[in-house]
């Protein structure tokens, strides 16, 4: 079976899920890429997919797929089972339930996973002084991210229907990894530094940022703490201080590896 066809779907606030999607995507060698960000906003009808093979990518939160992607991920299905490949992104600590959740989600939507990857991306909590994971995916990465599309479309090519795929087995529990509570926090401006650009407001993916009388101010409440404002803010006036950072980069600071399963 071929497919020139490729069609991405990535929730990706701070950009690590969408290069990997791409770089898998390119390493296919497709004539055509589309694409489906569904990071700013929940499409509004749902998208049904069938003649093109799929990527679909979003980030790990705390050994889950972020809960945002996974109710906006709900809005394709594939009625005559289209191939995916789920992968996620993860801070260097552990994807733990996350891969197996995608690729769950995807089969209830009628999609067949034949291939899926954990990738690693720089943790949102990661900061200069004490980086997680820092610049990932690098080039590294994004080469075996290549040659891992290039393996799926071979391995597609052998098949006479999409039926005859094997079971597609990969890490992970179930029933998952039962989330702990989280406590509301968000980022927070230094007045002295915003120049009140709003771009913190354009990159948020769930509107918890706005300009108030006293400057700007994110909602706790709606708040991921993806921490794209922070890494997105040209002025550096956004911080999120946690004490998750000190820990994540004393013991989560050795180099992982992309794992791959077919």
């Amino acid at each position: 079976m071929k497919y020139n066809n490729i069609h991405l779907i990535y929730f990706s606030p701070t950009h690590t899920s969408a290069r990997i999607a791409y770089a898998i995507a390119e390493g296919t060698g497709a004539s055509l890429i589309s694409e489906s960000d569904v990071t700013y906003e929940p499409l509004e009808v749902e998208e049904c997919i069938d003649d093109q093979l799929t990527i679909i990518a979003a980030p790990v939160y705390g050994g889950r797929v972020a809960e945002v992607a996974v109710e906006r991920f709900k809005m394709f299905r594939s009625t005559h089972h289209a191939p995916v490949v789920p992968v996620v992104l993860y801070g260097n600590r552990d994807y733990e339930d996350a891969l197996r959740e995608l690729c769950d989600l995807m089969t209830r939507q009628g999609f067949v996973p034949v291939a899926a990857g954990a990738f690693v991306g720089e943790h949102s909590f990661s900061r200069k002084d004490m980086p997680i994971a820092e610049g990932r995916p690098d080039e590294e990465d994004l080469r075996i991210a290549m040659e891992f599309g290039k393996e799926v479309v071979a391995r597609l090519e052998g098949l006479s229907c999409i039926e005859c795929f094997p079971a597609l087995k990969v890490k992970g529990n179930y029933p998952y990894k039962e989330k702990s509570p989280s406590r509301p926090q968000a980022p927070v401006t230094d007045s002295a530094l915003c120049t009140q650009c709003e771009y913190c407001v354009d990159v948020c993916p769930t509107r918890a940022i706005s300009l108030a009388e006293d400057g700007m101010f994110s909602d706790p409440g709606l708040c991921i703490k993806c921490c794209a404002c922070v890494k997105e803010c040209p002025e550096g006036a956004r911080t999120f201080d946690t004490p998750y950072t000190a820990m994540l980069h004393k013991n989560f600071s050795a180099r992982r590896e992309p794992e791959l399963f077919f």
